[in-house]
């Protein structure tokens, strides 16, 4: 049986002909059998085909950056830190995990709204770059390396004065905690001098999870225009023009995958615009969700089969304790399922409708709402796909006491 419905159900890097999926050449059972489960499981092979896909798109010389709140797996950082250009932190946590990684402290940014005085002496003692984002944060910087004697390298990020169509979450535009509005960066830009800091470049960041590459493209050149037109003001010519990432994935139906190739077209024309504006200043481009989000799996094991009143529930080990974003509470305004499938049945024909309910005791611990699968029972593996990123460190894994989920790069 092939309809759209079913080639949605597994995605494009997940298709095979056996009964049982393989993530990484290896079966999911083999691997629950090992960790447990819930799992998340994540293909590097499939990692690796996205930042090479990414190499081949983006002009030669951008450097691709990896945003660490996208998925934090220290096996993960470790294994993306020679392949990327740089990791983009949001915490002292996720400064540790960057360092332990092995990637250079010049290659990490720190960026967030509401950074620690003891998290910006770490940023500043390790020698990484400091993200600017209010004038607060730069008193309190500027006091700490008087305090040290050490100078900060820093990047301003601006809120810019639009706003992105089509992005899952805006980041920019209109009143907003991140950033520095545009019109009050000459401002801040003749304060990092006067506190005698180092700038390595801006950051614009308008949005993100957008499918739509014209949409993308034109946020790029907005962004552009405002950084260089702040550079002709202010006679800097730093190393980096971030410009964010936003790039998304599909995760529903009737959702088409980024064209990516167009995407870096408009890039290369912006490259060259950059190149003849202000020699010696790249583009940045920095991707989470992009680079691991299609990668990987969320697997939990059916405990219970279950009818009530007509309809089958299928109880999960796993639920919105681990995955959030799947049960629709992070962000969606009308909850749609994320592809779902019975990993362990995946030659049998969809023949029941079904509710993929956790363990929780709230009705919000749904996985998949009345999808339509073959039929399982007990013991069975439900796979969700797109769980490479925003999966078990953005989810509230302490409710109701139940265990970790665990995790494995393959």
């Amino acid at each position: 049986m092939t309809n759209k419905a079913d080639t949605l159900r597994i995605p494009a890097g997940f298709q095979q002909p056996g009964t049982v999926l393989l993530v990484g050449g290896q079966r999911i059972d083999t691997l629950a059998a090992q960790t447990g489960t819930p799992l998340f499981a994540y293909d590097r092979n499939l990692i690796a085909e996205r930042v090479d896909r990414l190499r081949g798109a983006l002009p030669e010389r951008a450097h691709l950056t990896y945003a660490v709140k996208a998925n934090p797996m220290p096996e993960l950082l470790a294994w993306l830190a020679p392949r990327v250009d740089g990791f983009d932190v949001a915490s002292a946590g996720e400064i540790r995990r960057a360092l332990d990684s092995g990637m250079a402290p010049e290659r990490i940014s720190f960026a967030g709204p509401g950074k620690r005085p003891e998290e910006l002496a770490m940023a500043l003692q390790a020698g990484i770059t400091i993200g600017l984002e209010s004038r607060g944060q730069l008193d309190t910087l500027a006091a700490i390396a008087r305090e040290t004697g050490r100078t900060p390298r820093v990047s301003l990020r601006l809120n810019p004065d639009f706003q992105v169509k089509g992005s899952g979450m805006r980041m920019g535009g209109g009143p907003q905690p991140f950033g520095v509005d545009a019109e009050q960066a000459p401002a801040m830009l003749d304060a990092i001098d006067a506190a005698g800091m180092t700038l390595a470049g801006l950051h614009i960041f308008a949005g993100s999870q957008n499918l739509r590459a014209d949409v993308i493209a034109e946020a790029q050149q907005r962004s552009l225009d405002l950084a260089l037109g702040l550079l002709r003001e202010s006679g800097h010519v730093p190393e980096f023009i971030n410009l964010g990432g936003g790039f998304g994935i599909p995760y529903f139906p009737g959702e088409q995958a980024l064209d990516l190739a167009s995407v870096g077209e408009r890039l290369a024309d912006m490259d060259h615009q950059l190149e003849a504006a202000s020699p010696g200043t790249r583009l940045v481009i920095e991707l989470g969700r992009y680079i691991v989000g299609e990668a990987g799996v969320y697997i939990a094991r059916v405990l219970d089969r279950k009818t009530s009143r007509g309809h089958t529930y299928l109880i999960t080990d796993g639920g919105m304790h681990h995955h959030l974003a799947a049960s629709g509470n992070l962000g969606q305004v009308l909850r749609k399922n994320y592809p779902v499938a019975v990993g362990t049945r995946l030659q049998d024909e969809p023949v029941e409708t079904v509710t993929v309910s956790g363990p929780l005791c709230t009705p919000l611990d749904v996985l998949a709402d009345r999808v339509m699968l073959p039929r399982a029972e007990v013991d069975d593996l439900i796979v969700v796909f797109q769980s490479g990123a925003y999966g078990l460190t953005a989810s509230p894994t302490a409710f109701l006491g139940h265990g970790p989920a665990a995790e494995i790069l393959v």
